[in-house]
């Protein structure tokens, strides 16, 4: 396995296959590297070198018992960029990811990133407060905590549902991508799942947005159960050079049931 051990002793598990331009993907709560395995082969096959990690108490990350903070996420990609000695890296994130990519493009990426995508991201913020009323009530991701902490194999089974979207008419269930979810989210640690909420809905991060000086993509699925669509217009609204896709009827989960028109893109976005 490929890893390498940041400041506080924990190790960061990644993968990193080909050669060219890099891309550095950014997973979601409560998943690993995995779930960008579709997009890793799609980009990969183009040309590009393609780097997932899994997040720190993540996938077959070290399960630190501290650290599960935006800012700590965001520090942690900085020591394997520069492990890496990646330059000109494009990075895309996918919901609590894309919280954790406009973090660190805003303080760690001066002259190491090329553009950046936010895919059905958490930001500017989720939580509903006095300067963001139309967020999602704190009472919600209370049941998430409840869910997460203390009944997590059957929560983690039944969560999948809501997140791609097959509780809408017409639409089956995939039981692989199902399984899928459940094992990436397994193999990681509780307290770092469990903590993870917090940071996923309560961290403000529209003064990263701001500051981003690269382009910016934001794709958002109409019809995302778990990030509500509003979120996309507010951030897209923030950045310098922001650029919003929307798409009806598509949801949270959309980089792997709509892989095919995801891909296509980015593609033409960071070309």
């Amino acid at each position: 396995m490929s890893t390498i051990k940041v400041k506080d002793g924990t190790e960061i598990y990644y993968k990193d296959w080909g050669t060219g331009q890099p891309i550095v993907f950014h997973h979601g709560w409560p998943l690993s590297g995995d779930d960008w395995d579709t997009q890793m082969i799609f980009f990969a096959n183009q040309g590009y070198r393609v780097i997932a990690h899994d997040r720190r108490g993540h996938g077959r990350s070290g399960q630190a018992s501290e650290g599960h903070n935006i800012d700590t996420y965001a520090a942690d990609v900085a020591e394997l960029v520069e492990t890496l000695d990646l330059k000109d890296a494009i990075h895309i994130g996918h919901s609590t990811g894309g919280g954790e990519v406009i973090r660190y493009v805003a303080k760690y990426g001066k002259d190491r990133v090329a553009k950046a995508v936010l895919i059905s991201a958490v930001t500017p913020i989720m939580i509903q407060n006095e300067n963001n009323p139309d967020g999602v009530p704190l009472a919600v991701f209370d049941e998430i905590r409840q869910g997460t902490g203390f009944t997590r194999a059957q929560y983690f089974y039944d969560f999948p549902i809501a997140f791609y979207g097959w509780n809408r008419e017409g639409k089956k269930v995939d039981e692989g991508v199902k399984h899928n979810w459940w094992r990436q989210g397994m193999m990681g640690s509780v307290r770092a799942h469990y903590e993870g909420i917090k940071a996923f809905s309560e961290t403000d991060l529209t003064e990263d947005l701001k500051s981003a000086n690269v382009p910016v993509l934001v794709l958002h699925g109409e019809d995302d159960q778990i990030v509500p669509y509003h979120q996309a217009p507010k951030a897209a609204a923030l950045l310098k050079n922001g650029k919003l896709i929307s798409y009806p009827g598509f949801p949270h989960g959309m980089p792997t049931t709509e892989a095919e028109t995801i891909n296509k893109d980015i593609l033409a976005f960071i070309k």
